[in-house]
């Protein structure tokens, strides 16, 4: 049975996102739904699904893509960004005061609930066919979760869970690798390294019960780093956009560029290393082009 969705429901996504009617990516993602249609089909149960790539690089954009596409082959899927599981502002404040003071701005490892993210996880895996599973909603606007009443619903058990987010599936560093700042932020903010080594602790802690959990990983990889600041840009600009400015949590280029600073370890990290990793790694260009798919070699 081939993997198609019905196409008012892709045109319907093309529409919403404002993407052109000739949207060049469908066919590559055609290509990572049916891998994971088959992982999911060859497990017989459940599956969780790692999609990473850098800040503004199409994760969301994919991930409903391929949640379209699953669907239409009978598959279950519901979606969660790790973006969702912030810590709310007062809590990243308390954790600023207690740890260090970088541990305010949202974004690290360190700064999510994992708790609530792996027990969002099993109860749509656990889900009845009539029960229900609230999933939480983050907004960047107001940097702070959504109240509940206003979290999404996913309904029935879900066969597919995509897990999406900027460092789904990052793996700590070399304690020796956190002594040399990689950017200005580390060498005059972190001086000691108290902050990356909190956050490379908890990649290696908390955030290891999560991602261990991953049955295949997806990476959207950037062609390099220096993509990200524009990439990301171009995500603030659609936020000023739909709030009409009005949001406290936007940003201009100078914030923009010292948010992005506290990504760039994990970021370059995950460039170094999750090619070699990955179920399947999706190639970028600068121009968010799709070029290239590689599949992981069978017993890697």
């Amino acid at each position: 049975m081939p993997l198609e969705a019905p196409s008012p429901a892709l045109d319907r996504l093309i529409e919403d996102m404002a993407l052109p009617a000739d949207f060049g990516s469908l066919p590559w993602y055609r290509r990572v739904a049916s891998d994971i249609a088959r992982r999911a089909r060859l497990a017989d149960a459940p599956i969780l699904v790692g999609l990473c790539g850098s800040q503004g690089s199409g994760k969301s954009t994919m991930a409903a893509f391929l949640r379209a596409l699953l669907d239409a082959q009978g598959l279950s899927t519901a979606i969660l960004s790790i973006d969702d599981l912030y810590l709310d502002l007062p809590e990243r404040i308390a954790l600023a005061e207690r740890v260090h003071p970088l541990l305010r701005t949202r974004g690290v490892p360190g700064t999510h609930d994992i708790a609530l993210g792996i027990d969002v996880i099993e109860r749509l895996f656990a889900a009845g066919p009539d029960g229900s599973t609230a999933i939480p909603r983050f907004d960047k606007s107001t940097d702070s979760r959504m109240p509940q009443d206003q979290w999404g619903r996913f309904f029935g058990p879900a066969q597919v869970v995509i897990l999406e987010g900027w460092c789904v599936g990052a793996m700590p560093e070399a304690e020796e690798a956190l002594d040399t700042p990689v950017n200005a932020l580390e060498a005059q903010e972190d001086e000691d390294g108290r902050w990356r080594r909190h956050v490379n602790a908890a990649l290696a802690g908390p955030y290891r019960d999560l991602f261990d959990r991953i049955d295949l990983m997806v990476f959207l990889r950037a062609p390099s780093f220096d993509c990200v600041f524009q990439w990301r840009s171009l995500q603030e600009e659609k936020l000023r956009r739909a709030t009409g400015g009005a949001g406290a949590g936007l940003m201009n280029d100078a914030q923009l560029a010292r948010f992005i600073a506290h990504y760039e370890r994990i970021t370059r990290h995950l460039l170094a290393t999750m090619p070699a990793t990955a179920d399947l790694v999706v190639t970028l260009d600068p121009a968010h082009q799709i070029v290239r798919l590689d599949r992981a070699e069978p017993g890697d």
